[in-house]
């Protein structure tokens, strides 16, 4: 049975999610009327000759040339061809479904005054899967991503669909649609706001979840391997510490690690290394950004972004043609959730090297069979360092980026696609770089002691993922060992006994 998104009020980010990963978008009888009544206005605006950006006037510094009613749907054919101008590598499916939901939210607020026929076109694409192929770079805010996805619907430009990729109006007509002829400001409003940073960090958000849960078995594996003490995930201790992050990483990796004969066995120190005691602090704080992202996004959501916005009656149209594009709060959270993502992959590349390095592990070097002839898993961890260090250098903040366009009319720019963007790029590289520290647990469990059995939890991934990825001899490239461990952990993370 086919999942549907009901759009009454404004969608939450995990509903955004939802549609990326194949939901279809029911638009509510509510949402439908705000929509009409946006038109409406728009078209009182057009039919009073009330003086509006984009509507009858040009844009950017182009803003006091005065558009006649005549070329105002001109206009809007024009913005769309002139603002699709993106370069590089198509996002995917899923990034471009989240940026067509998030677009069709923001028109169901019903301040940006696109129409009905627009609006239906877009759900009709979106729910038939007909995705516009849309590239990845070339826009400092959202201007050039969305004027992909609008070319199809007035016939333009490419989609994928059903495997294949073709011209927009080649797929429209299997569809049974005919391209659309844009009205007043329709151009506009398709190119406008904030859904390309808006769909883009739903994404994130959702795969940075599944991660943090992965995180959290994973490090305990590797916890239980090095033997350390569990005090470090106490109740009591962490209880001084008033981060609901950390109280939950605690209270998850206690679940994990109950039972392991492993760590009951460990001789007592006085304590770990930084990169095993404060698992849940700094585990902790990154689902604190998290959570917090969470909410900015759903703010945002919930938030009429388009510019201009229509307002008041039809008898009183209204419009506001401020800096609500603008997302900077949005900018500085997706700047804060790569950071967090960028620190806990740090993290876990300390625990991968603890393991690997004879020195502190108590294990054999580089957890090789033989070692000398064989070098294990020596270069593994140079593997993860570097991914490491590429984001460092991917976390440096968007949100003070510069920049100036257009004429020097917009002077002040957010870069919320761009931090959208890399947000979602620290993330791949966060998954790679746990994929690598769940193959050397999973290594270093072997030389352990058979008699200590793992905790139930460890020892139920240990044996699934050794399913998937055989121990390690020096008998096959590592690389194909970290593509299928990847995929292992974008499985659903186990939650009996964890929650």
């Amino acid at each position: 049975m086919t999942q549907n998104v009901t759009l009454s009020g404004p969608l939450t980010w995990s509903q955004i999610a939802a549609v990326a990963a194949g939901a279809s978008i029911v638009i509510s009888p509510e949402a439908s009327a705000r929509i009409a009544h946006g038109r409406g206005l728009v078209e009182a605006i057009v039919a009073n000759g009330v003086r509006a950006y984009g509507v009858n006037t040009g844009v950017g510094a182009l803003c006091d040339v005065i558009v006649d009613r005549e070329q105002q749907s001109a206009l809007s054919r024009n913005l769309l061809m002139s603002h699709a101008c993106g370069v590089g590598e198509p996002l995917g499916i899923a990034e471009t479904r989240a940026i067509m939901a998030a677009t069709i939210n923001n028109y169901a607020h019903g301040g940006a005054g696109i129409g009905p026929a627009a609006v239906e076109r877009l759900v009709a694409m979106l729910n038939a899967g007909c995705i516009p192929v849309t590239p990845s770079r070339g826009s400092i805010g959202y201007l050039t991503h969305m004027a992909h996805i609008a070319l199809a619907v007035i016939g333009e430009g490419t989609v994928a669909f059903r495997g294949e990729t073709a011209p927009a109006a080649q797929i429209l007509e299997r569809l049974g649609l005919t391209p659309l002829t844009l009205g007043a400001k329709e151009g506009l409003c398709l190119i406008n706001g904030t859904p390309c940073a808006l769909g883009m960090s739903a994404i994130a958000l959702v795969r940075l979840e599944r991660l943090l849960d992965w995180a959290d078995i994973v490090a305990a594996m590797t916890f239980e391997n090095l033997g350390s003490q569990t005090i470090a995930f106490a109740a009591e201790p962490l209880a001084f510490n008033l981060s609901p992050g950390v109280t939950e990483v605690g209270r998850r990796l206690r679940a994990i690690l109950d039972g392991s004969a492993i760590l009951q066995a460990a001789p007592a120190t006085t304590q770990d290394a930084m990169s095993l005691r404060a698992i849940p602090q700094v585990h902790g704080a990154v689902r604190d950004a998290w959570r917090a992202t969470g909410e900015a996004v759903d703010r945002e959501l919930a938030s009429l972004n388009d510019n201009p916005i229509v307002a008041g009656t039809i008898e009183a149209p209204r419009v506001f043609s401020q800096a609500h594009p603008i997302v900077t709060g949005l900018t500085l959270s997706l700047d804060s959730l790569g950071i967090a993502a960028a620190k806990l992959a740090a993290m876990s590349e300390r625990r991968m090297d603890r393991l690997v390095n004879p020195l502190v592990s108590r294990l054999p070097a580089f957890l090789a069979f033989d070692g000398g002839i064989r070098s294990g898993l020596m270069i593994a961890q140079y593997t993860a360092l570097s991914l490491v260090s590429e984001n460092r250098r991917l976390a440096m903040p968007a949100s003070l980026d510069g920049g100036v366009s257009s004429g020097l009319q917009e002077d002040e720019i957010p870069h919320g696609t761009p931090a959208a963007l890399k947000a979602l790029a620290i993330i791949d590289n966060l998954q790679t770089i746990l994929a690598i520290e769940l193959i050397a647990a999973a290594q270093a469990y072997e030389f352990r002691d058979p008699a200590q059995s793992r905790a139930p939890v460890t020892d139920a991934v240990y044996r699934d993922f050794r399913n998937v990825v055989p121990p390690y001899r020096d008998d096959r490239p590592l690389a194909t060992d970290f593509v299928k461990a990847a995929a292992f952990i974008r499985r659903a993370p186990p939650s009996a006994g964890v929650g």
